[in-house]
């Protein structure tokens, strides 16, 4: 396969509530938490036998938290990892603790905000959970051990300001969260999300030993570096574009929403504008792009010289 060969894939079956095995020593709950942001609903991993680790136990969900609790009856949980703070991913944490005294592993620091999309409102992943505190503040490259299995923090900012991958280091796998996910692009909305965050984050992983990656949404990555080069060239098309129509004179983000997003979902023309947002704010960084004061969701932007 080609680097031209890769794209997203929405083929994703697997039904809420529903126990899968996808390879030896890890199962995945898929959450009833349908949406245009969540795609199917939001993924929680049991890593181990026996003594497991669960990744992101999801939003406020007392099903969804039954259902993971159901599918490790006999079983002790000994630790609890979370990407980040969006509240589809760690609201549903406490739950977790509760019934299992589990230790909880994150970042730990805050998100910088708590926007949330129009329209979306308390559903939206864009919504941060602002009550979230782990009990292990976690660094990047820190390694926690476990029962058979071993997890290594991944800072990846980007997609939110505290979102970390866990790799797992004896089968050589990364818990992606929301940073890499093969079904979709990743929202990326400031002022927490940033796009000089996330494409820095994605060229870490480049130089990382892991091929196959596990998404907080939708279907693993195999072959993930080749994916990862393919999002970096996704999002470069997408800069391009905004330099394109900014080539035709100054203009808003709606406008550039409306040139470059031709035939989006009407519930992600939000989600869009805060995503061409970080681009311009990268943009006007790397003094390409100008606009009147600070960057901002309401501002007019303009190119700096002319494009080459």
């Amino acid at each position: 396969m080609s680097d031209e060969d890769v794209g997203f894939n929405k083929d994703f079956p697997l039904k809420p509530g529903v126990v899968e095995e996808v390879m030896p020593g890890l199962r995945r709950i898929l959450c009833d938490n349908p949406s245009p942001f969540s795609f199917t609903g939001t993924l929680c991993y049991i890593v181990g036998r026996g003594k497991v680790a669960i990744i992101d136990p999801g939003p406020d969900d007392a099903a969804h938290a039954q259902a993971v609790l159901d599918a490790v009856r006999g079983e002790t949980v000994t630790h609890i990892f979370v990407t980040h703070t969006h509240i589809d991913h760690s609201p549903n944490t406490p739950r977790i603790k509760a019934a299992t005294g589990a230790t909880v592993y994150a970042d730990g620091n805050p998100l910088v905000s708590r926007f949330v999309v129009d329209g979306e409102k308390r559903t939206s992943e864009a919504g941060g959970d602002m009550t979230f505190v782990p009990d292990v503040k976690l660094a990047d490259g820190e390694v926690i051990e476990g029962d058979g299995w071993s997890m290594q923090a991944v800072a990846t900012p980007g997609h939110a300001s505290n979102h970390m991958a866990f790799a797992w280091r004896e089968k050589k796998v990364l818990f992606s969260g929301d940073h890499v996910m093969g079904w979709s692009t990743s929202i990326v909305s400031p002022p927490d999300g940033s796009m000089i965050d996330y494409m820095a984050s994605l060229e870490k992983l480049l130089h990382r030993d892991e091929d196959l990656y596990f998404c907080g949404h939708g279907p693993q990555v195999p072959d993930a570096k080749r994916y990862v080069r393919f999002l970096q060239r996704h999002r470069k098309a997408r800069e391009d574009s905004i330099l394109h129509r900014l080539a035709k004179g100054p203009c808003d983000i709606p406008t550039i929403v409306r040139a470059s997003y031709i035939g989006i979902d009407p519930r992600l023309v939000t989600a869009a504008g805060r995503s061409v947002f970080a681009h311009l704010e990268d943009l006007v960084a790397r003094k390409i792009v100008a606009t009147d004061g600070q960057p901002s969701i309401e501002g007019t932007y303009r190119l700096v010289a002319p494009l080459a």
